[in-house]
């Protein structure tokens, strides 16, 4: 069974959302005949590659709020992340262009540690305010991740996987995904959002018993 996740590695709902889906298939039956799949989605493409802007600012005028509402908000999101065990710093994690981590998770994929990938760039941007724009950082973390650091270099610094990428969202455009995370069970389940555990814990079942999906 595969299982397809589109989100951002700047998505503070795609990190919890990944942290209860994998909760819901560690006490699956088939856990071990589920192939996880990390597909990219970018929630801001019109930042430069390589710039950083201040994250509350940039939600302020997005979303018509005030910097303190903005913060609040930020608040209470940091207390479910508590919740499921992730230390976030939403404030102080700078909005930026994800394209090149997005390659990256590809690479990592091809040398199969994309887990281990898009778990160091979460953890990376959230809880150690490390930067996963500049390439630099990028190939830095791959090491960390346990793929040869100077191979990631390499791959950032042409535009390698950049049409997977690019596949990717043309994908999620298809299928009519407007935000992140979701998930694709068996090519047929569709769970949008940092579902409870429960949640992707009966969808996985479902697939399993291969019922038909929802019209």
């Amino acid at each position: 069974m595969k299982v397809e996740v589109w989100a951002d590695v700047v998505c503070p709902w795609c990190y919890i959302g990944k942290v209860r889906f994998e909760r819901a298939l560690a006490s699956f039956p088939g856990r071990d005949d589920v192939e996880v799949v990390y597909r990219a989605f970018e929630l801001d493409p019109t930042i430069p590659r390589g710039e950083t802007r201040d994250v509350v600012t940039e939600l302020a005028s997005k979303k018509g709020l005030s910097p303190e509402q903005v913060r609040r908000m930020m608040s209470g999101v940091e207390e479910l992340a508590a919740a499921e065990g992730l230390e976030y710093h939403l404030a102080e994690a700078p909005a930026g262009n994800t394209v090149d981590a997005h390659r990256l998770v590809h690479l990592a994929a091809d040398r199969g540690r994309a887990g281990e990938m898009v778990e160091r760039l979460y953890r990376a941007h959230f809880t150690e305010l490390r930067s996963i724009f500049d390439l630099g950082s990028l190939a830095t973390l791959a090491g960390e991740a346990g793929l040869d650091e100077y191979e990631a270099r390499r791959v950032l610094e042409k535009d390698d996987y950049l049409d997977r990428v690019r596949g990717d969202e043309a994908v999620a455009r298809s299928l009519g995904i407007g935000g992140v995370p979701f998930f694709v069970i068996d090519g047929r389940f569709g769970v949008s959002g940092a579902q409870p555990a429960e949640v992707f814990e009966q969808a996985l079942e479902r697939a399993s018993n291969r019922e038909p999906s929802a019209r």
